[in-house]
């Protein structure tokens, strides 16, 4: 395995494959193309001790062991200011959150320490003009629509593109 002890762990959620696709589109379409490294994404923790990664991977093979799969629904948009993001909703990804940011606690960055607010970011670093015509487009037809988190994926963040360091999936047959 790579050396990871010198780069940030992301560590996100992993979303069914046609959530990921719908954003991801919308992403390649409306982000900045010279900007745009990664597929869209789910954030839950920005800035996790690369020099911890036995520690956080044995953390969260052991959470998502028992964890099952997590329906979300797509609640909206927002405003970024700079950009547009799609917002999402579930009380247990919340509670999971938590749950890591308890074992994380000492390690954690401000960032890390807040509320989780999911959303899947598909534009950023435009003119707010720009960005508030998008908002007002996508709103005009916009229904809340269901998605699945199906994992957490690991990343290792290197000033760019993001390197996979490793998935962890959540148990099948858990959504309601």
């Amino acid at each position: 395995m790579f050396s990871f002890a010198d780069a940030p762990l992301i560590l996100t959620l992993t979303l069914d494959d046609a959530a990921h696709d719908y954003f991801n589109a919308l992403r390649r379409q409306h982000f900045p193309p010279k900007i745009n490294y990664l597929a869209a994404h789910l954030t839950l923790f920005h800035h996790l001790p690369g020099t911890e990664l036995a520690a956080v991977c044995e953390q969260l093979q052991t959470c998502c062991q028992t964890q099952c799969e997590l329906p979300l629904r797509v609640t909206g948009l927002r405003s970024l200011g700079r950009g547009v993001a799609f917002t999402l909703e579930n009380d247990e990804l919340r509670n999971l959150h938590r749950q890591l940011q308890t074992a994380f606690a000492p390690h954690l960055k401000p960032q890390d320490q807040q509320k989780l607010q999911p959303h899947v970011t598909i534009q950023n670093k435009v003119d707010p003009a720009v960005a508030h015509q998008l908002l007002g487009q996508l709103q005009s037809d916009f229904g809340p629509f269901g998605a699945v988190g199906t994992g957490l994926h690991l990343w290792a963040y290197r000033n760019g593109p993001w390197e996979s360091v490793a998935e962890f999936p959540f148990k099948r047959g858990g959504v309601r």
